[in-house]
């Protein structure tokens, strides 16, 4: 392989790791989309439990709807009217009004990051989502902004589901439900499920979907709850 087409697939790779990473200041940390209420209610009390949630979560609204959401908005990146008509759909699909909420408020804060970077298209879909015109959630802005910043298809999407798992580990973390090592087997557990997904064709705007209904009813249940680490 030429020393060239090397170095292009390194760079890639560093990009892949330094915007899937958990030490990237996205915001993901506030979030926990309704593990908390479960850890409460003794329905999530054990390393099993978690890698059962995180996995529905990839089944039941990542493969089917936020993957979707990211590569349409990476393909269509250049064309920000298209991207934001992509973005009100995946509006709409969200159903819960707090699993919306943290999704547009995880898109903006990651936004703002990229807009500081420099990241090209940034500052442009900022100004849009502040103006009300495009919702901003954090799919949409890590299809446009990870393709921005040098990742194909395949890598932004992988970064997603990392980032996804990464989070809501570091949710079940801080919540005690397990602890480091566990985490590093759980997430490699859900590898071999993510790489199934990734191979799969994402289902065409029209046919996105989620189903994860433990998770929504936790996560609109959150608010009553007396004592919250998290913002759901």
């Amino acid at each position: 392989m030429p020393a060239s087409s090397s170095a292009t697939d390194a760079g890639a790779l560093l990009a892949a790791l330094q915007h899937g990473d958990s030490f990237f200041p996205s915001g993901a940390i506030a979030f926990s989309w309704g593990l908390e209420t479960l850890r409460a209610d003794g329905a999530v009390a054990a390393a099993d439990d978690v890698e059962r949630f995180i996995a529905g979560q990839l089944a039941g609204r990542w493969a089917t709807l936020d993957r979707p959401a990211l590569l349409a908005a990476h393909r269509r990146a250049a064309a920000p009217d298209e991207v934001a008509a992509v973005d009100a759909e995946l509006e709409a699909l969200a159903l819960a009004r707090e699993t919306r909420e943290g999704s547009r408020r995880a898109g903006a804060a990651l936004l703002g990051v990229h807009e500081r970077l420099g990241t090209p298209g940034a500052a442009a879909y900022r100004q849009r989502v502040r103006a009300g015109s495009a919702p901003g959630h954090l799919a949409i802005v890590q299809g446009m902004m990870w393709r921005a910043a040098g990742l194909g298809e395949t890598a932004a999407a992988a970064a997603s589901a990392h980032a996804l798992c990464t989070g809501q580990l570091g949710a079940a973390l801080r919540l005690g439900l397990i602890g480091h090592v566990e985490a590093q087997r759980i997430l490699a557990a859900l590898r071999p499920e993510i790489c199934r997904i990734l191979a799969e064709p994402p289902p065409p705007v029209g046919a996105w979907r989620a189903f994860t209904p433990a998770a929504d009813i936790a996560v609109m249940r959150h608010e009553t709850a007396t004592v919250r680490l998290f913002a759901n």
